[in-house]
């Protein structure tokens, strides 16, 4: 079975913020595979079902970013047939639009990736990574809690739904494929804040 985990804070004041990417796309996992995130404890709401054939437990932490660890220690614990794990997040490293693919490494300074490999003492995941760029005015803690611009919009609508169709491949023909497919650079510049 799969845990496909996306990063984010929860809250309205969260919703469609920079750092909340991830929560959008386990959103349209859930509705593409129909597997409802109708589940909750304290730690995480969550949905379990098939996706291409394959066992998955789609998870949205509850514990906000910094401790994300703790939720998927938490379900890795309950649901102890996991065979994989794949963790959506945004990435400040990344130009908007921009998808990268790989398991295992550092945390590469994303303070919820930080609490994974810390928590399951192993990096050992697969990460899914949604460029969200950098902005040359706010600072990065400001930053990653603001809204996308308008004009971001039909980048970020497109990269979700290029994230999904990635999870789908990894799925269903491996990582190696949807690194191929996916790595690629969309777009050169993009607005800065």
């Amino acid at each position: 079975m799969w845990l496909i985990a996306g990063l984010g804070n929860p809250g309205e004041e969260y919703e469609g913020t920079r750092h909340n990417i991830g929560f959008r796309v386990i959103d349209l996992l859930s509705e593409k595979s129909s597997i409802n995130l109708r589940y909750k404890t304290k730690n995480y709401i969550y949905g379990k079902g098939l996706m291409e054939g394959k066992g998955i437990v789609l998870l949205k932490p509850l514990t906000f970013m910094n401790r994300s660890g703790v939720a998927l220690s938490t379900a890795f614990r309950r649901f102890n047939d996991i065979d994989d794990i794949l963790v959506i997040h945004d990435d400040l490293d990344l130009p908007l639009g921009v998808i990268r693919i790989k398991r295992g490494g550092s945390s590469g300074g994303h303070r919820g990736v930080e609490s994974i490999i810390r928590s399951l003492g192993t990096g050992d995941f697969i990460r899914l990574r949604l460029g969200i760029g950098r902005s040359e005015r706010l600072s990065p803690e400001r930053y990653v809690l603001s809204p996308f611009l308008k004009s971001e919009r039909s980048d970020v609508e497109r990269m979700v739904e290029e994230a999904t169709e990635a999870v789908s491949i990894i799925l269903t023909k491996g990582m190696a494929i949807a690194q191929n497919r996916f790595h690629k650079r969309r777009k050169d510049s993009h607005p800065t804040l």
